[in-house]
């Protein structure tokens, strides 16, 4: 099992940015790639992107790309979510998961992110 606190979430006015980290313990050696979702109020969980842990290739849902960034600090066993041009839309409650090759089994507990118009 692996253990993943986020961190980073607060609030923030349109056009700003913020950090997320999401630090990784436990067994670590079983992760293959790293996700960042988030569920907005009365709203189904969205996937936001992902990173493999190991070659550090990334994909983005569209409605973040060219706005949001994932990267990896592999010894410090944490990746981040840089976001950027923030908008009230990405307003959320923010959660990183970790997946060996399935399914995504292992969530934090979750960053509050509220964006101001």
């Amino acid at each position: 099992q692996v253990q993943l606190v986020e961190s980073g979430g607060g609030l923030v006015q349109a056009g700003g940015s913020l950090r997320l980290s999401c630090a990784a313990s436990g067994r670590t050696f079983s992760i293959y790639k790293m996700g960042w979702f988030r569920q907005a109020p009365g709203k189904e969980r969205e996937f936001v992107g992902r990173i493999f842990w190991s070659g550090g290739g990334t994909a983005y849902t569209d409605s973040v790309k060219g706005r949001f960034t994932i990267s990896r600090d592999n010894a410090k066993n944490t990746v981040y979510l840089q976001m950027n041009s923030l908008k009230p839309e990405d307003t959320a409650i923010y959660y990183c998961a970790a997946a060996g090759i399935g399914a995504y089994d292992d969530w934090g507990q979750g960053t509050q992110v509220t964006v101001s118009s």
